[in-house]
């Protein structure tokens, strides 16, 4: 594993008397980071890279910003209602400063309506990134409908949902919803409760207080469902403490971050009971241990901080120092997730490999580092981009761990129990390949309204723009990347695509950036590390025309559009593990499938219900499912890759309907588009 320094800290000077306990680790274990082949790759310009702003300089560059903040908004020529509130600040080398701002609207708090301002170390503004570009303004700002209108809906959402003991977070407050088209006066409620796996649910509903129509809704929970003796990486050094006899999990090198045994403890019961141990030798690597998963998710949490700290001079999710904490054995769930409420991620105890793995952990506190910077909101492309986000900075922070136990790869949970069904590794190289994810962009990727979906093309342009196309062997793991335009990419190096990501999300991208804000953010990015029209910068660019996202030079012809196919006939859904199919036979098209074939589907009664599309030969290609709720309707259009595959023949869509559903749904329709 990586090491650094030891700095002296607030929190470590305030435990006095407490040892801070790092154990060497033994010659030859896991723990042991093997050498790193291979050159550094393009350097950056020293310039535009991130420096570490001490607590003091922070306060002082946001008090000027809030000092200004009025001037600032007549510059930016925003209306006389419309406030700045100065969020968060960064700082380059050369001293530029991005200073991110929400706003608000005659007292109202604007949703889409953040912006980043871009100044020179002269305080010379150079550049805007805006989430809406739209004109803020609304008619009135009394709702026309009642708060107690919109609680009722927003209920009736999370239990319909399959949502248990939902409840009221907290009073619903009047917005003004700016993240997508014409800004309108909304509602944004929260619901607590219990997913039906047990999970912790927070959702959020955006409803237009003219109309009562939902606008949006997404659940804040983002979830993927000493020396430690861990159980995916071997034997590992631990960050921990010792007050007394006693050694704890927490890690006051890496901002007291904190790991909690919460077995018995339901979602709101609080954080559980520190991990403590006699001798401070933590696990056994097996189920045995209650400490294990306990040391695999320190571990994670530990290796998550050095990474950004080392690569990106960023010190936990809020730049501020705190190391968050993680709690193990939360019960009946199989998964893992971040949640802003408890600042923490929270590892599920179901499964026979639980969610602690590097990759995992890392995931998670990368969906924290969104919604401190970005904050991408899940409406749209912008859904897919936070989870692109999250797997890019888990295969970072797995790679540089350095862990011979759990090695670097472009893979994201292949090393946590899946139920057997392999859907939830995902694969960088080729992200349809594991099931339920786009390879490449195409114009109605929102429609599905899954994340996971979604985040396909970003997560594929990351590694192409780090490994470039084509068949090779990286840490024993074969990958063989396609293009959507079946022109090759050379890489810029995984080192250079992580910083330009990270710049991307921090300075440049907003809560309502789609795919093409995200070349345009990356392209900004590469530019200011790299200088506009270098090789990066170039190759970023054809990275992104290999996922169908923007063009690069030398396109081929595209694919003229073809014939489209329909079978509009009802096919009840059976009862589970029977499957319903609906047949489409192909005449005339000439050769071979397109490399986005787009498949319109039209499912009633369960939302939930496991697609896949068929092709003649047999070949199985999984489909993104929706969600929502039961009864209603799932309409959207999806892709895959099926360019191997001979157009002509007969096509199926295969349903196999959610055993918790209740009977009664069916495939409506669906069409080929060729």
């Amino acid at each position: 594993m990586r090491r650094f320094p030891r700095r002296a800290s607030a929190a470590g000077a305030l435990l006095a008397g407490v040892a801070l306990i790092a154990v060497a680790v033994p010659s030859g274990t896991a723990g042991a980071a093997p050498a790193r082949p291979g050159s550094p790759g393009p350097q950056p310009r020293a310039g535009a890279m991130p420096v570490k702003l001490a607590p003091e300089r922070q306060t002082e560059l946001l008090a000027r910003a809030t000092a200004d903040r009025a001037g600032t908004a007549t510059a930016l020529g925003l209306g006389p209602k419309e406030r700045l509130l100065p969020r968060s600040v960064l700082q380059d080398a050369d001293g530029s400063v991005h200073t991110r701002y929400e706003r608000t609207y005659d007292g109202l708090p604007v949703l889409g309506g953040d912006l980043v301002v871009h100044t020179t170390a002269s305080g010379a503004t150079k550049g805007v990134t805006r989430a809406t570009k739209a004109r803020v303004t609304v008619p009135r700002t009394t709702p026309a409908r009642s708060a107690a209108t919109a609680t009722r809906s927003s209920l009736a959402k999370a239990e319909g949902e399959g949502t248990k003991d939902a409840v009221l977070d907290k009073k619903p407050r009047a917005v003004v919803w700016a993240a997508s088209g014409r800004p309108v006066l909304a509602w944004e409620t929260v619901v607590r409760g219990t997913l039906p796996d047990n999970g912790p649910s927070e959702l959020h509903v955006i409803t237009d207080a003219t109309t009562g129509a939902e606008l949006y809704s997404h659940d804040a929970v983002n979830r993927y469902t000493g020396v430690g003796h861990s159980r995916h990486s071997g034997q590992v050094a631990l960050g921990t403490s010792k007050f007394g006899t006693l050694h704890n999990m927490t890690d006051t090198e890496r901002g007291s971050h904190r790991t909690y045994d919460v077995t018995g403890v339901w979602s709101g019961d609080g954080p559980g009971k520190l991990l403590t141990d006699a001798d401070g030798v933590w696990g056994d690597g097996t189920s045995a241990s209650q400490q294990t998963d306990a040391v695999d998710a320190a571990y994670g949490a530990q290796v998550n901080w050095d990474y950004f700290a080392q690569v990106h001079e960023r010190y936990g999710v809020r730049n501020d120092g705190d190391g968050a904490s993680s709690r193990v054995h939360r019960t009946g769930i199989r998964g893992a997730s971040w949640e802003d409420s408890c600042f923490c991620v929270t590892h599920g105890h179901d499964g026979t490999t639980p969610y602690t793995s590097i990759d995992v952990t890392a995931h998670e506190f990368a969906h924290g580092l969104i919604n401190n910077t970005a904050r991408l909101s899940y409406y749209g492309e912008s859904g897919g981009l936070a989870e692109a986000t999250a797997d890019i900075f888990a295969a970072a922070v797995e790679f540089h761990a350095g862990n011979s136990q759990d090695v670097g790869d472009y893979l994201t949970g292949e090393k946590v129990d899946v139920g057997g069904l392999n859907r939830h590794v995902r694969q960088m190289d080729r992200p349809s390949a594991p099931g339920w994810t786009a390879d490449y962009w195409h114009p109605r990727l929102a429609s599905s309204t899954n994340g996971r979906y979604m985040a396909g093309p970003a997560v594929h342009w990351f590694y192409l723009a780090s490994e470039g196309s084509g068949a090779k062997t990286i840490n024993g793991v074969s990958y063989d990347s396609p293009t959507h335009d079946t022109l090759p990419v050379t890489p810029i190096g995984r080192a250079a695509a992580e910083r330009i990501w990270y710049r991307a999300l921090t300075v440049y991208m907003t809560s309502t950036t789609d795919y093409a804000g995200a070349r345009a953010a990356t392209l900004s990015a590469a530019a200011d590390l790299y200088g506009a029209n270098s090789a990066v910068h170039l190759n970023v660019r054809d990275a992104w025309g290999a996922v169908n996202v923007g063009t690069r030079p030398s396109n081929p012809t595209p694919r003229p559009p073809g014939p489209a196919f329909t079978n509009s006939a009802d096919v009840p859904m059976p009862t589970p593990p029977a499957v319903a199919e609906s047949p489409i036979t192909v005449t005339g098209v000439p050769g071979n499938a397109p490399s986005i074939l787009l498949i319109d589907v039209h499912t009633i009664g369960n939302p939930n219900a496991q697609l896949e599309l068929v092709a003649p030969d047999g070949t199985a290609y999984p489909l993104a499912s929706g969600g929502g709720l039961e009864g209603n309707p799932y309409i959207a259009t999806v892709a895959v890759d099926a360019s191997s595959e001979t157009a002509n023949g007969t096509w199926k869509l295969r349903a196999r309907g959610w055993e918790y559903a209740y009977p009664g749904g069916y495939i409506n329709s669906w069409t080929l588009h060729f």
